[in-house]
């Protein structure tokens, strides 16, 4: 370790972590081999941090949330395998909510990005420069959130979703989708994200009929729904996008108007 830096004695680091100079990491830390912290980062206590992740200056990991009602308790900030959290990140431990704040493996979080406490991060979610996340949201697998993006508390973000630039995110994103406009609208599927990660033509075009369903033919979520049921042909993905609608008790975004 650089004697520039100052480690906790009861932090643990794995075989080959690299802290660079001026960087603090606290008792109750958990750091995972093979990864770099560089300069001018704080790990406060409570944070789990994978392997082989990379820690850019100036972020701060696992402070206490930004919630009047946290009370000290004893809750972590985690990290998957392989993620990149660039120049000053901001990233909170849980409260009794969860517990947790949670970020997946090959994660990249761009500079000035903020989680907020009981996010759940998936795994392969790209979230671009000064993106906020308030507390409790959920963010599913492969997501990517353009830059300045701002999503309200409790919000649900579907994996495999893009949301554009500056978007303001007042509901639940259903999976597949691609988001804009404001107030926040569908504006089709997010078919290039799925032919880089081989979906086939064929299971985009049997999303995208769903979602012609849901948005754009005038029934409403209810009958969209049923209607899904029924003439939908049986697929892991339909039954993805029936669940994740039926659990957003608050609402999925509009369709084009």
């Amino acid at each position: 370790m650089n004697q520039l830096s100052y480690i906790h004695p009861n932090a643990k680091l794995g075989a080959n972590v690299k802290v660079e100079p001026f960087s603090t990491v606290y008792e109750n830390v958990e750091i995972g081999e093979g990864t770099w912290i560089g300069p001018n980062v704080t790990i406060f206590p409570g944070a789990r941090i994978g392997k082989n992740c990379r820690i850019f200056p100036g972020a701060v990991i696992a402070a206490i949330p930004q919630d009047l009602k946290f009370n000290g308790e004893d809750t972590t900030l985690e990290i998957g395998d392989n993620t990149t959290i660039r120049e000053c990140v901001t990233l909170n431990r849980g409260t009794t909510d969860k517990m947790k704040t949670a970020i997946g493996s090959n994660c990249l979080l761009m500079a000035y990005v903020h989680v907020a406490h009981d996010c759940i991060i998936g795994n392969n979610v790209i979230i671009a420069n000064s993106v906020n996340l308030a507390g409790h949201v959920t963010i599913e697998d492969y997501a990517i959130l353009e830059g300045l993006v701002a999503v309200q508390q409790f919000i649900t973000i579907g994996a495999h979703t893009f949301i554009t630039g500056g978007s303001l995110v007042r509901k639940n994103v259903p999976p597949f989708t691609k988001a804009a406009r404001e107030p926040l609208q569908y504006i089709g599927i997010n078919s290039i994200g799925l032919r880089r990660r081989g979906y086939t033509n064929e299971r985009i075009l049997e999303i995208e009929d769903i979602y012609r369903t849901l948005y754009i033919k005038g029934h409403n979520v209810t009958n969209a729904l049923a209607i899904i049921e029924q003439e939908a042909p049986a697929s892991d993905e339909k039954e993805q996008i029936l669940h994740f609608i039926r659990e957003s008790k608050d609402g999925i975004m509009r369709g084009l108007s």
